[in-house]
């Protein structure tokens, strides 16, 4: 059994498509086709159900390509145990990132990247929590920014990084009056643009309101924070963001931030990473980062009244 056979095996899983997996893999289809039924042959098991087209993994297949993806995982983990004895830390970085986390990311990366110069880091930012785990679980990341809540976790460490708090962006004259707070019962009475009911940053937002016999029901939803503002910027509306973003998006003018109480909603937003040993370098890495970047305390600061 060859590493080569098993990354075959593994983008085929991926790509669900053989002439995809052999150029993802750099060889001809031909040469991928043979390597695998070679690697059946020698485990003795059908990995693949073939027709004229790939029509996916068999039973075995499925249970074994998680197996392959472990091998090749602690395969590239000794690689880079190696070169950092040698010259420091090298390799590719593969981090999960939510949305809401999107504007915060650099915060870890940047200074990461600093104590580790020879490490490219690659961000994906538009994945679910769920998603990230189940990829960390596939070794198909080494480490994700999640929403702590509803998420099963087992098998994963969790290093906290920081508390998601939710403010309030509306025009001056919707805000006439008003400085510092304001309560949600009040906030929904404004004309209120949202995130969509799919994204886990609403979903915690309703569950908070639910808890106190509140609802939105805002006219307009998307699942872009820049829209949100540029609907905000109009003057008619009023929009909730978490607090982090405010750090990377400017308010747009005629527009003031509040914070909201009453309830006051928030989330734990934790890296996590896989447990096991010897595990990956890298992952093991950004979270000696993570632990001393303190994040809660760098974003802790009241928002823009």
């Amino acid at each position: 059994m060859l590493f080569r056979q098993l990354e075959y095996f593994v983008a085929l899983a991926r790509e669900r498509h053989f002439a995809r997996a052999a150029k993802s893999c750099y060889v001809s289809q031909p040469a991928l086709s043979e390597a695998l039924r070679k690697l059946e042959h020698e485990l003795g098991v059908p990995l693949v159900r073939r027709g004229h087209t790939f029509e996916g993994l068999t039973p075995e297949g499925e249970r074994l390509v998680l197996w392959a993806r472990r091998i090749l995982a602690d395969r590239d983990a000794l690689e880079h145990e190696v070169a950092a004895l040698q010259t420091g830390l090298t390799g590719e970085l593969r981090i999960g990132v939510i949305p809401a986390a999107s504007s915060t990311v650099a915060l870890l990366t940047d200074p990461f990247c600093v104590e580790h110069p020879l490490v490219r880091v690659r961000l994906e930012t538009k994945l679910r929590s769920l998603d990230i785990v189940e990829r960390i679980r596939r070794y198909e990341l080494d480490a994700g920014i999640i929403y702590a809540q509803g998420v099963d976790t087992s098998g994963l460490t969790r290093t906290p990084l920081y508390t998601e708090r939710h403010v309030l962006l509306a025009g001056t004259e919707l805000l006439a009056g008003r400085t510092g707070t304001i309560t949600w019962a009040e906030a929904l009475e404004m004309p209120m643009c949202l995130l969509h009911r799919e994204l886990r940053g609403r979903q915690l937002l309703d569950e908070a309101l639910a808890g106190r016999g509140l609802r939105a029901t805002p006219q307009i939803e998307t699942d872009s924070v820049i829209a949100l503002l540029a609907h905000v910027s109009t003057g008619r509306w009023a929009c909730v963001v978490p607090q982090p973003w405010l750090r990377t998006l400017p308010t747009p003018a005629g527009v003031r931030v509040l914070t909201l109480d009453d309830p006051v909603v928030s989330a734990e937003i934790v890296l996590v990473a896989a447990a096991g040993e010897p595990g990956s370098v890298l992952a093991k890495a950004l979270i000696t980062t993570a632990g001393g970047a303190d994040l809660d305390a760098v974003l802790g600061e009241p928002a823009p009244g």
